[in-house]
């Protein structure tokens, strides 16, 4: 009876030791799941950036980032403009794909999968904090460029799409103060000529663009200041959070910085003093902007995930105005909707310490499509269906080990359509109502000629004449994924309205 005794206790034993192995497991593989950062800014150029040569700019925590991890000297935005690319960012589709053709038009479709469902239903905690652009986001009040009654049918909101917690605009906000302008405001010249936030007086009125919780709610609080600073202050109590509860976390940070209305407070004005205004606040808000990401990343430090938290970084486009105004393109040709270099070519880094070696860089052509391809790749998660995607993991080229991109990049903008090698580009416009480019065709070698002085096309016919069949079919094939035929298949999942 005591040998039984004894193997019923040792049994037990054994038992416990199974489970408290068997808890120690799931705990690593908790620590293990990386968590996720999408900070995305708004019109900021290739140039405007220390990390990329700009001697005028104060970006120290950012240059520490680009320092810290990977800089991709030829990181491009889906889209010379903002909603585009925001769409792209977190579905690894081109936004002709979804109808998200422009700024200020369509909106992210229940159909398609976003990387915060993906992640959420992964045990994800999800957040949205800062710009959305993909959709209105109240049915009653009138708000920003779309929201309310008249722009319902474009209602889709953060939390539709997979975000549990939110904290966003619409569309564009002052960089300083974000609700409110002088009385005088106008959309015109006057947003350049930007007022002085110590000789704000009270002649002051709702700039007419909400923040929005998760809930549908209105947010009137801690509303004042840098906007950056407003958005960080929402999104760092959720990483706080997210880790508290251990659970890994993905959260979207998406500035306003430096969409006009740029405004700085005169602590950051002070840094430029002797520029002109315009460029006192241009430079100004980019630098706040810049110390939220400093504090983004102590806190992820504080925390213990910052060895373990993938942070990317990126403009949505190029800058906006004329080669006078203050944002810059590094010298690349063209600027914010224009779909050469300067229009599409961003500032892109990715900064990961237990996988990213630090002081690295690559000329690998990377892309806000190839976010989510990348992070589910680096979860081991598959996509639950096989709808045409049009960005690549970029895994391999992190570490080094490819060197050219063998997945080409379109790119479509009104009527402007371009496509990229890892060598070329070939750049037109659509004829009307066709999925045909026209015969106006400017060709260019990117790795000899990056700033595209020298259309080759006479000299290379049938390098020209196959990127045109090439980019023909990849336009037909986003306008068959325009109609909805992406939708139709068997082994789409239905989607959740929310998380």
């Amino acid at each position: 009876m005591r040998v039984l005794e004894n193997d019923q206790i040792l049994m037990r034993t054994l038992f416990s030791l199974l489970m408290i192995c068997s808890s120690m497991s799931a705990s690593a593989e908790k620590v293990q799941a990386p968590n996720i950062i999408l900070i995305m800014c708004d019109d900021l150029g290739w140039g405007d950036v220390g990390f990329n040569g700009n001697q005028i700019i104060q970006t120290p925590n950012l240059d520490k980032m680009a320092d810290s991890g990977i800089k991709f000297n030829r990181f491009y935005a889906a889209a010379p403009v903002c909603s585009p690319t925001r769409g792209s960012a977190i579905t690894g589709r081109h936004p002709f794909r979804y109808g998200i053709y422009s700024a200020n038009t369509g909106h992210m479709k229940p159909e398609e999968l976003t990387l915060a469902e993906i992640l959420h239903e992964k045990g994800y905690r999800t957040g949205h904090f800062g710009k959305w652009h993909l959709g209105t986001l109240t049915k009653t009040l009138t708000d920003a460029n779309r929201g309310g009654p008249k722009g319902v049918k474009h209602f889709s909101p953060p939390q539709e799409n997979g975000f549990e917690v939110c904290f966003s605009t619409e569309s564009k906000v002052p960089t300083w103060d974000p609700m409110w302008v002088p009385k005088d405001f106008t959309n015109g010249a006057s947003r350049r000529l930007w007022w002085d936030p110590e000789n704000r007086t009270e002649k002051m009125k709702h700039y007419g663009t909400r923040y929005w919780d998760h809930r549908g709610n209105e947010v009137t609080k801690n509303l004042r200041g840098a906007n950056s600073k407003v958005i960080m202050d929402r999104a760092i109590p959720f990483l706080q959070s997210s880790v508290k509860s251990e659970r890994p976390f993905f959260s979207v940070i998406w500035f306003h910085t430096p969409h006009l209305p740029v405004v700085a407070g005169p602590q950051y004005t002070a840094l430029y003093e002797g520029a002109s205004k315009y460029k006192q606040h241009y430079y100004g808000c980019i630098t706040a902007m810049d110390e939220q990401i400093g504090r983004l990343r102590e806190a992820l430090k504080e925390s213990g995930v910052a060895e373990n938290t993938m942070l990317w970084f990126c403009s949505d486009n190029g800058p906006e105005g004329n080669e006078s105004s203050p944002g810059k393109t590094g010298g690349f040709r063209g600027r914010k909707r224009s779909l050469y270099e300067g229009g599409v070519r961003v500032p892109g880094l990715l900064e990961w310490p237990s996988k990213v070696k630090p002081k690295t860089s690559t000329d690998f052509p990377a892309s806000t499509v190839d976010y989510l391809p990348t992070i589910l790749a680096a979860l081991n998660i598959k996509m639950p269906d096989n709808r045409p995607t049009d960005g690549i993991n970029l895994s391999s080229a992190i570490q080094g080990k490819t060197k050219v991109r063998q997945n080409d990049l379109g790119f479509q903008s009104g009527t402007m359509v371009s496509f990229v090698t890892h060598r070329y580009k070939l750049i037109s416009k659509k004829r009307k109502k066709s999925n045909k480019i026209g015969d106006s065709l400017e060709l260019y070698d990117l790795l000899k000629d990056p700033y595209e002085k020298n259309n080759i096309a006479l000299r290379n016919n049938d390098k020209v004449k196959e990127l045109r069949t090439r980019l023909e079919d990849w336009i037909r094939s986003c306008s068959e994924s325009d109609k909805g035929k992406d939708y139709n298949q068997k082994s789409l999942k239905t989607r959740s309205k929310g998380p």
